[in-house]
């Protein structure tokens, strides 16, 4: 099997968080295509038939614009950090109709040292939210399932008071405060590297299902 991340990926990414500018960037550009771009793209490629036996409305994108694999350029129009580019690569694998409604995503960061696999809805807009919500309080024994089997990451991202409209009492309080609904696995970079890191990765998508399932319908999505 191939590896599509290599030690060369995650020295490429390394020397560009010490090297963030255009001039080094373009001067080594061709490397980024060779050791990040491309390897990441094939592994997107490689990822569409394992997904689809996930769920065949998620999608591998493997367009070089537009598609799974996120740019390396960072929009800096409106942050106070000006460093032209992102020194992680990001492939968000989204719900074919994920473009119009809010829907789950799974997700993989490559960065050194910090190589996770995340699937579920970071800050979902308002509307996505509530519906995600009642889901919860109209079937609350599916959520519990859901969340022991996919424990939800606790990352400080909850309301302080229960959100307006919904039970202050309600067993489920905790969870109607999150604003964000993601489980997470962390990798090592010698796993990421690893011949078998695509079964690996796809293992953990698998194991997101029952959360990825109950959000997507909860947004009126098939899953």
């Amino acid at each position: 099997m191939s590896s599509y991340v290599t030690p060369k990926t995650l020295r490429f990414l390394d020397e560009l968080a010490n090297n963030n500018k255009r001039e080094w960037f373009e001067a080594n550009k061709a490397r980024y295509v060779e050791e990040v771009r491309d390897p990441l793209l094939r592994l997107v490629e490689a990822f569409a038939p394992k997904l689809a036996k996930i769920s065949r409305y998620m999608v591998a994108d493997p367009r070089l614009v537009g598609g799974s694999l996120f740019r390396i350029h960072r929009d800096t129009r409106f942050s106070r950090d000006k460093s032209p580019y992102k020194t992680h690569a990001g492939i968000s694998f989204r719900h074919a109709q994920g473009r119009d409604i809010h829907a789950p995503v799974f997700y993989l960061h490559i960065q050194p040292g910090q190589v996770f696999a995340a699937a579920g809805m970071w800050r979902p807009p308002s509307e996505s939210l509530k519906h995600v919500r009642d889901a919860i309080v109209a079937r609350p024994e599916a959520w519990k399932r859901v969340a022991r089997a996919c424990p939800i990451r606790e990352d400080g991202d909850r309301l302080k008071r229960p959100p307006r409209g919904y039970d202050p009492t309600h067993p489920l309080v905790d969870d109607l405060k999150r604003q964000t609904f993601i489980t997470s696995t962390r990798f090592t970079d010698r796993q990421a590297c690893a011949p078998d890191f695509l079964d690996r990765f796809t293992q953990t998508c698998r194991r997101a299902t029952p959360l990825m399932e109950f959000l997507t319908k909860a947004v009126a999505l098939r899953w």
